[in-house]
């Protein structure tokens, strides 16, 4: 068995998917190395197969009709033999050095026959073109090199939380929550980096600068003017995200992990309400109330925390127009404060 497979969703990725796919070479025959060829038009599929002709041992390639990038990510988890797997956007690349850290602990663990259901390692936010980096990291959340549970863990800072590109899961507990991300969706990475985690019994965080997240492109997701474009995706990704799990059961078994999760459903709201904010227009208002009423329906004791102890509440003031105002005027002092230069 593969100790790694890599899945690459790949849609017109002919100008930077070598990068990606070259980084992750690194791992020999211990990785599995699977492209995902999302409905391409352009050289992204023949350059797949020019990979998967000459690392046959390693990079298998899947071609299909256009899905979106879950649909991708669905496409690989259903083909993987690995132990692990893990999520490789065509834009982005691993630190290869610290994939060969990584490698090592994956061996060690084997031969100790030691299950670890969740690696954690660290992302960095890269501006390829302006040569700045900023390292997302842990040390104040999990010990290193240990295994711990959800209930061992520390607090987060207000601009940390764990995201798809700072996790390794073990394939069978995307497989034991039944993961399945929805087609032609953006955002579905905020559905992998939540459902799992309550299947998670155990994780283990190693302090390796893993995998660069490339920043630059005017079309990325996390584009404001994208992201208000996409405002529907994002307010039906934040829904999908608040009814998958039961908080209240989490927190019977792992209350810091409960915690955690609301914490991230506050960050969702508070994302699709100020940016439903930002276009400003009746039908952008009438949203943002129906996402609000939506929790409140499905899960009240969950729409009392976020509208009242939580950073979320500050999106969703009463007034209208006036609470609006308010609302914008701190996020652009926020913005402004913690803008990474």
């Amino acid at each position: 068995m593969k100790k790694i497979t890599f899945t690459v969703p790949c849609y017109n990725s002919q100008d930077y998917m070598k990068r990606c796919i070259d980084s992750l070479l690194v791992c020999k025959e211990e990785g599995e190395i699977i492209i995902v060829d999302d409905g391409s038009t352009d050289r992204t599929g023949e350059i797949a197969d020019e990979y998967a002709k000459e690392y046959p041992d390693i990079v298998k390639v899947i071609h299909k009709e256009n899905g979106g990038h879950g649909s991708g990510v669905n496409a690989g988890l259903e083909a993987a033999t690995g132990t692990y797997f893990k999520v490789v956007d065509s834009d982005d690349w691993l630190d290869e050095e610290s994939l060969k850290e990584l490698l090592s602990e994956l061996r060690e663990w084997e031969w100790q026959e030691k299950e670890v259901d969740l690696v954690v390692c660290n992302y960095v936010y890269d501006h390829l073109y302006e040569n700045k980096t900023k390292p997302m990291r842990y040390t104040n959340v999990f010990p290193e090199k240990k295994l711990c549970t959800w209930n061992d863990m520390g607090n987060f800072k207000p601009s940390q939380y764990l995201v798809m590109h700072a996790l390794l899961y073990r394939t069978q507990i995307l497989r034991d929550c039944r993961l399945q991300l929805p087609k032609h969706t953006f955002y579905v990475d905020n559905i992998f980096a939540y459902k799992p985690l309550p299947y998670v019994k155990n994780i283990c965080y190693l302090n390796l600068d893993l995998y660069h997240y490339f920043l630059g492109r005017d079309d990325q997701s996390v584009n404001e003017k994208v992201l208000m474009k996409r405002i529907d995706q994002q307010i039906k990704v934040t829904k999908l995200v608040s009814d998958c799990v039961n908080l209240g059961e989490v927190s019977k078994t792992y209350p810091k992990l409960a915690a955690y999760m609301t914490r991230n459903i506050s960050i969702m709201m508070a994302i699709s309400s100020i940016h439903l904010l930002l276009i400003g227009d009746k039908e952008a208002y009438a949203k943002r109330e129906n996402l609000w009423e939506h929790i409140k329906a499905l899960h009240p004791k969950l729409y009392s925390i976020l509208k009242y102890r939580r950073l979320s509440g500050f999106t969703y003031l009463p007034g209208g127009v006036a609470g609006g105002f308010v609302t914008l005027t701190g996020y652009r002092l926020a913005r402004k404060m913690y803008q990474f230069q």
